[in-house]
């Protein structure tokens, strides 16, 4: 259900959460009882708890809070294999 401001001309702005078919221009001030006007605001559609609200606040955050890194280079796969067997059973087989 939405929430609604009032501006009471006597007291603060106040709230009041009715039905979207319920919501008149005008109602009473429930702490002086005059009558306090809809006023504008702005809608929260604020979608913090999102996968995609996550990702972009996290790339803002690393323009200025990048991640540390710890821990060697990675793994390039230019290891040299072994070309020789040490088993001396691998002596006997033939050879190409």
């Amino acid at each position: 259900m939405p929430i609604y401001e009032y501006l009471c001309p006597q007291c603060d702005v106040f709230e009041a959460i009715r039905p979207m078919s319920a919501a008149a221009e005008s109602i009473t001030c429930p702490q002086c009882r005059q009558t306090a006007h809809r006023r504008m605001s702005v809608p929260n559609i604020s979608r913090t708890g999102s996968a995609a609200f996550r990702l972009i606040d996290s790339t803002y955050r690393s323009a200025s809070e990048p991640q540390v890194v710890s821990g060697g280079l990675p793994a390039t796969g230019s290891r040299k294999t072994q070309r020789y067997s040490s088993n001396p059973l691998h002596k006997k087989l033939p050879r190409p």
